[in-house]
């Protein structure tokens, strides 16, 4: 016959376990969040440099233009079109650009350091934040305090 004290403190078990299970499932997923965080902080921008990438290998060079910020109706003021396509046309020397990838990205500021590489060569753009315009990068890498 059971005792009247035999369910004594049941509930408090019970409630421990929620908790327990609670804080864990918050510490898993801040865990899981800020590895994410970390893997995907540079995301849009490399997606931009690859986006770049993709239109000069398939010689869309007006869009790739477009990409810098500068249009036919708003040319850059210090890089003009054929400038752009002496770097980036197919007489540039950077051989094939189906070949060039975005190696790396490095958080600077308000925008990002791609490295990208192809042909044997390497290339640091800038690719900013806010607005996704790409640039040519005005570091090699990070300056201190940036």
């Amino acid at each position: 016959m059971p005792g009247y004290l035999d369910q004594y403190g049941a509930g408090d078990e019970r409630r421990a376990k929620v908790i327990t299970r609670v804080v864990l499932a918050v510490v898993v997923a801040g865990v899981a969040g800020g590895i994410l965080a970390f893997l995907f902080h540079n995301f849009r921008q490399e997606r931009q440099g690859g986006r770049f990438f993709a239109l000069l290998a398939a010689q869309q060079y007006k869009e790739a233009y477009a990409l810098w910020g500068c249009t036919d109706t708003q040319p850059c003021r210090d890089y003009a079109f054929g400038e752009f396509l002496r770097d980036w046309g197919p007489e540039s020397g950077r051989g094939d650009l189906r070949q060039w990838r975005v190696t790396k990205s490095r958080s600077c500021g308000s925008g990002v350091i791609l490295t990208a590489s192809g042909g044997g060569r390497e290339e640091k753009l800038w690719v900013q934040r806010g607005d996704l315009t790409i640039g040519f990068s005005p570091w090699p890498g990070c300056p201190a305090g940036r």
